[in-house]
């Protein structure tokens, strides 16, 4: 059995990152990128697909873990009848080349230590060939296939044995054994060799000072007790974790194939930047006071974008790319047996109009925090909606990325009306020059086909797609988008309605598999970033007891090291698919602010400001909805 989901912690250098085990087990890197093939993909097979194992020959010598303070250095502890010792995990930020550096520390007697290192490139398939080489003191191996190479440095004996480097050694209290493993490309000198133990101080005050920049957002949350700051601090450093530094990208998780549903086929690769997270990471961002991330995010999705309308993607690469052709790896048997294990994602080239609102959100609320502004932008923002005027009515494969064929998502249709709604905003708080009175009518008219075709009264919800009963979570978002006001009868329907029959045990699944064909078998679990937002849509409704409780109950889903997956199954108590979701982290940022200012809010009828999406103007003239002006700010 693999260990479960929740059991593996992330480091990493912002540029990739490797899953470390309970058990001392890197069982996944991609080097050098987040989307590069994989050197250890036991994760998706067995310890022969690669792995790099460092602990005592004990199987439970495994006694806790917990990363250092405000950093991304994982400390995991060992202890035997014979002493204790703590193995120390870290990649230091990219210099040159990129390094995963491990320190065997003793704490207290002696520990004997097993090192078992199996590399092998292209997904657990080609396996290199391994020579020694000569530089003085210490063991030092190299391992090289094709254009990979890595470089393996430490002042202990090694062995090799049919491709697998192997080691047994002791530490005593006060010592510390030291493990580099460094990756070139192989037509390339050896990397030079590192000092691991200034790097360590290196790493240490990397994390350390970012994380002293968003003092400013600790006060919102001050008097909250410290679990919630705790909370946000680790989902913050996750998702600067999953940022690709040189283009300001970030992906949805460092890994692919995890499934949604154990044994099932529900198994898609998620190390690629969606359009759907922008406006909420941007809000997360700019919320904690990070507005050079938050910067960098906002022009790589300019460039990512830029071009024809009508080419528009769903998600991109982390440097923009637009082919993600998706194959799949028959010699990987997958995580617990969960198949095809998938690279690439064929849903980016489906239509899903939800990006063009989420888009023009993003820009907006950029503009609303103070972000500088970019020349193209909203030139690109004209040609945009100029699209959308001509396709906003047409079927698409909505925000779940379903693969059975286009519906007119409810949704959709919402988030179409976004772009013009914020258009118009932008147009009007910023003096841009635009069509404004076009798109007035073009927003109105949306408004009223979406409350006309993807309202059902009968349910007294809004559904999923147009003529449909079925339910989707993504509905809830309808009031923080200003779409209608969460006192509107529509909108509390909609939320009684998912409470009935999306929630399970206390989380809310994205749609109801045996009501919604989505052209995959089988069930799915709850959706972590869904629940999150029925936590907002309780404190826009005033029910701040309801949204503390199911806010607490979220937190609960966390592992050990306060990383969440994309899913969460109540009855085992498992996280499933891709992991660490930064749609998650995402999620559990903003909800965490917004639950701090409706408590400290001295009229809890008033939604918290940073929920506020909406704009200026009304939105709907119809609606009657005034939300005041969305976007960041000072938290």
């Amino acid at each position: 059995m693999m260990p479960s989901i929740e059991s593996y912690g992330l480091i990493g250098d912002c540029e990739t990152g490797a899953l470390v085990g309970c058990n001392g087990s890197i069982d996944w890197l991609c080097w050098p990128r987040f989307d590069s093939d994989s050197c250890f993909a036991a994760l998706l097979g067995d310890p022969k697909h690669g792995r790099w194992q460092i602990a005592p020959p004990d199987a439970d010598a495994f006694r806790g873990r917990a990363y250092r303070t405000n950093t991304l250095i994982l400390e995991t502890r060992f202890g035997t009848k014979d002493g204790e010792a703590t193995l120390i995990d870290f990649m230091p930020p990219r210099g040159t080349n990129s390094d995963v550096v491990r320190l065997v520390r003793g704490d207290h007697g002696r520990v004997s230590m097993r090192m078992e290192l199996v590399v092998r490139f292209g997904y657990g398939k080609v396996t290199p060939w391994i020579r020694r080489l000569d530089e003085g003191s210490g063991a030092t191996l190299q391992a090289v296939a094709g254009p990979d190479m890595v470089v393996l440095r430490t002042p202990i004996p090694l062995d090799v044995d049919q491709a697998v480097i192997k080691a047994e050694f002791e530490v005593g209290e006060g010592e510390t054994v030291p493990f580099v493993l460094t990756y070139g490309p192989s037509y390339a000198p050896p990397p030079r060799p590192i000092d691991p133990f200034s790097s360590l101080d290196d790493t240490e005050g990397f994390w350390t000072q970012w994380c002293a920049q968003r003092r400013r957002a600790r006060k919102l949350v001050k008097g909250q007790g410290d679990g919630l700051a705790a909370a946000i601090d680790r989902s913050l450093i996750t998702l600067k974790a999953l940022t690709y530094a040189p283009t300001g990208g970030l992906v949805a998780a460092v890994t692919t194939s995890l499934p949604e549903r154990f044994g099932g086929e529900r198994n898609w690769d998620y190390r690629y930047c969606w359009l759907r997270d922008a406006t909420l990471t941007l809000l997360a961002l700019m919320n904690a006071g990070y507005y050079e991330e938050a910067e960098a995010w906002r022009n790589w999705l300019l460039r990512a974008v830029a071009g024809s309308p009508d080419q528009l993607q769903i998600m991109y690469g982390i440097a923009g790319e637009r082919r993600l052709t998706e194959w799949e790896i028959p010699w990987l048997p997958g995580y617990e047996g969960s198949r095809p294990v998938r690279v690439g994602n064929a849903a980016h080239g489906q239509l899903q109009l939800d990006v063009f609102g989420e888009v023009m959100d993003a820009l907006h609320q950029a503009r609303c925090g103070g972000l500088p502004e970019n020349a193209a932008a909203w030139s690109l923002q004209l040609a945009l909606l100029s699209h959308l005027e001509d396709v906003w009515r047409e079927p698409d494969e909505g925000i779940w990325e379903m693969r059975s064929g286009g519906r007119h998502f409810t949704y959709s249709k919402v988030m179409a009306w976004v772009a013009f709604d914020r258009g118009i905003k932008s147009a009007q708080a910023f003096g841009h020059k635009a069509p404004v009175e076009k798109w007035q009518q073009l927003r109105q008219i949306i408004h009223d086909d979406i409350c006309t075709h993807g309202y059902n009264s009968k349910l007294r919800s809004f559904v999923q797609s147009y003529g449909s009963t079925a339910l989707d979570a993504s509905l809830l978002l309808l009031p923080s988008l200003g779409f209608l006001p969460a006192s509107d009868p529509r909108i509390t329907g909609t939320v009684s309605a998912i409470e009935r029959n999306l929630m399970h045990d206390g989380f809310v699944r994205r749609y109801d598999v045996d009501q919604t064909q989505d052209g995959l078998p089988g069930e799915e679990g709850a959706f972590l970033a869904c629940t999150f937002w029925l936590v907002d849509a309780y404190l826009m409704q005033g029910r701040i007891d309801d949204a503390q409780r199911l806010f607490d109950k979220v937190l609960k889903a966390r592992n050990d090291l306060g990383l969440l997956s994309e899913e969460f199954f109540p009855n085992s108590g498992r996280q499933a698919g891709n992991t660490p979701q930064a749609f998650s982290h995402v999620g559990l940022v903003n909800t965490a602010y917004n639950l701090a200012h409706a408590l400290k809010s001295s009229t809890k009828e008033q939604p918290p400001a940073s929920l506020k999406r909406g704009g200026r103007e009304s939105s709907g003239d119809r609606a009657g909805n005034k939300q005041a002006t969305g976007g960041a700010g000072s938290p």
